[in-house]
């Protein structure tokens, strides 16, 4: 199967939703099926393509750089393309109820095909050209989705502050790849790997798909490891803006503006989770680079726990899952950070395969009982859940995965991140202590806020919520999620991610941690919510993220305006003034010299020769000498 079919399927819907704007059904329909098609695609090559890999590349000549255009699948990569289907359809599907009378469902499910194609293609890359598209197409669909309902200025602010936040990060992003394939000669994401990873000794190799070397590159030295750091810097600088880490994470929970099929989609598989993709495939190279992992190990660090505290504290419960998936990705990225070399970065992709379904249950369920209960606060939803049965089995399955409960997918993916960092930690060749010691603190506090959670919206009231009008859309896709969500885990057995068994230690570590957690959050009682028992002075600074937005004004955005503010009064009032001047000073003149000229006698005539003759005589002399 070609993996072009990915990308291109979800594509046609968007290129549909582009020419038929004014017939919604029928664009959300075709996008539908499209996203049904794809992710029966992704399955059938995934089971048809065991321990394979298969390359298609269409050369682009550009000079001398070398630009197949590459794609691959492989085991992998079609596991994570399928769970990008997956998550896609069930938003899809979800969105025919929740979004069935909104004026603008095509522009919004074209949109979601789009960015679909985006994350897939990203998924299937093997060219960092093509990984560039992708990102950048993905950063503009996470724009419109955002502000999709745009006539709300809550929404049109998060998206642009999401646009701008993300853009910036990928300044340096973009700088990153440039350097990365100018300095290689090719931009196929082995050839990368293989140039800037090469021995002392010479190796000339040549190429044909985007798995090696580029087509006559001849390696003869060392690269230049101080080099190859700092760009890696730049590529994790990117990565962290598009995942909301430290010093990037605010954008995120204002991003909860937009409709929670929405959040679902960018939270779960897609915008949030491509830079665990793409250090993944630069992971030869950032295990052999110390300064670079320490970086990224410091900051998913510092964003883990933090997000998590923050996470527990918030008033609105959407915005608790927009902190969580901060929280989350930083877990993914850190399994990146920490792995041996020799590990691999599969514990970090396993986790982005469990968080997809696991996050996109959760936001879907409490899309439909923010719906019941007429808002995403605490308050409103409090017992929401009891609305209908499969939201309280939703939320149980949900919340028990977040919190890393062992068996379900959840569980299963932290277990092998935590022994990742063990095994990083043991070797002493990276951030592993650092990243150990945060996911333990990280683990706990999530178990308190998934309780926290499911306490909430499961709290006994007098009066049961009404489930609404609900069509059989919105049921379908939270019980397929629910069934994925406790036995997702089992895709370990496939062999797809690579990692190694798990010892009974970390099983019970895990059960430990989360037992902690959760007796945290109990404390206040079954009846109480335990952010108003343990932390109700910290919850007003937690909804204003720590007062990171206010600090984004003063530090960024008050500095470019006011230098803005210069430059325009220096472009109006000193270069525009000396154009205005020469300007009247030429009218001046020409005045000066036309009344000169009707008055004058022929001998002023002569005088005023000679004088300018003199005038360019000791002019000359002084320039002279």
């Amino acid at each position: 199967m070609s993996p072009w079919l990915l990308v291109l399927v979800p594509a046609a819907a968007a290129a549909l939703g582009v020419a038929v704007r004014r017939d919604d059904r029928l664009v959300a329909g075709v996008a539908t099926i499209t996203s049904g098609a794809t992710l029966l695609l992704a399955v059938v090559g995934w089971i048809a393509q065991r321990g394979t890999v298969t390359g298609h590349t269409f050369p682009l000549p550009v000079g001398e750089l070398h630009v197949p255009l590459g794609t691959v699948t492989d085991p992998t990569r079609l596991a994570l393309a399928t769970v990008v289907a997956l998550v896609a359809t069930a938003v899809q599907v979800y969105s025919t109820w929740y979004l069935g009378t909104d004026d603008r469902y095509g522009q919004f499910a074209a949109t979601v095909s789009l960015f679909t194609a985006a994350m897939l293609l990203v998924v299937v890359s093997a060219d960092l050209v093509l990984t560039v598209v992708g990102w950048e197409v993905m950063g503009w669909c996470s724009y419109l989705l955002i502000g999709h309902w745009s006539r709300r200025p809550a929404a049109r602010r998060a998206a642009l502050k999401a646009f701008l936040v993300t853009r910036v990060a990928d300044i340096g992003f973009v700088l990153g790849i440039v350097g990365l394939a100018a300095g290689a000669g090719t931009t196929a994401l082995g050839g990368v790997v293989q140039a800037w990873a090469r021995p002392t000794e010479c190796v000339d190799t040549a190429v044909q798909t985007g798995l090696t070397v580029g087509e006559g590159l001849t390696a003869c030295a060392a690269p230049d490891a101080r080099l190859r750091a700092i760009l890696l810097v730049l590529v994790v600088v990117g990565v962290l803006g598009k995942s909301a880490q430290v010093p990037f994470q605010d954008w995120l929970a204002d991003a909860m503006e937009g409709p929670t099929p929405a959040s679902a989609l960018i939270h779960a598989a897609t915008m949030v989770a491509a830079g665990t993709v793409v250090l993944s495939g630069l992971f030869p190279l950032l295990a052999d680079s110390p300064s670079a992992r320490w970086f990224l190990g410091v900051a998913v660090s510092v964003t883990m726990l933090l997000a998590a505290v923050l996470a527990f504290a918030q008033s609105d419960l959407k915005r608790m899952l927009a902190w969580s998936t901060v929280s989350q990705v930083a877990v993914m990225l850190s399994a990146v950070a920490a792995a041996p070399g020799d590990a691999g970065p599969g514990a970090g992709l396993l986790h982005l395969w469990s968080h997809a379904l696991f996050k996109s249950l959760l936001f879907l369920a409490i899309g439909w009982a923010a719906v019941a209960a007429g808002g995403t606060a605490a308050t409103p939803l409090r017992g929401s859940a009891t609305a209908a049965p499969v939201l309280r089995v939703a939320f149980l399955v949900g919340f028990l995965s977040l919190a890393g409960v062992p068996l379900v997918v959840g569980g299963v993916s932290k277990e092998h991140v935590l022994a990742a960092a063990w095994d990083g930690a043991v070797g002493a060749d990276g951030p592993g202590v650092l990243v150990l010691v945060a996911l333990v603190l990280t683990s706990a506090v999530t178990a308190a806020y998934a309780t926290r959670g499911y306490l909430v919206l499961t709290a006994h009231l007098r009066q049961r919520p009404s489930a609404g009008a609900v069509t059989p859309a919105a049921p379908t896709v939270l019980w397929v999620l629910t069934v994925l969500t406790v036995f997702g885990g089992l895709v370990v057995l496939t062999g797809s991610f690579g990692v190694h068994e798990v010892s009974l230690l970390w099983l019970v570590l895990t059960v430990l941690v989360v037992g902690v957690g959760v007796a945290v959050a109990l404390r206040g009682g079954f009846d109480r919510d335990p952010a108003e028992v343990l932390a109700r002075r910290f919850v007003p600074h937690a909804d204003r993220g720590l007062g990171v937005d206010a600090l984004y004004r003063r530090v960024v955005a008050r500095p470019v305006l006011r230098l803005a503010r210069l430059v325009a009064f220096l472009d109006t009032e000193v270069v525009d003034a000396y154009v205005r001047g020469a300007a009247v000073a030429t009218r001046a003149a020409g005045w000066t010299g036309v009344r000169l000229h009707r008055r004058e006698r022929p001998s002023a005539g002569v005088g005023l020769v000679l004088a300018g003759v003199l005038v360019l005589g000791i002019a000359g002399v002084l320039a002279w000498s």
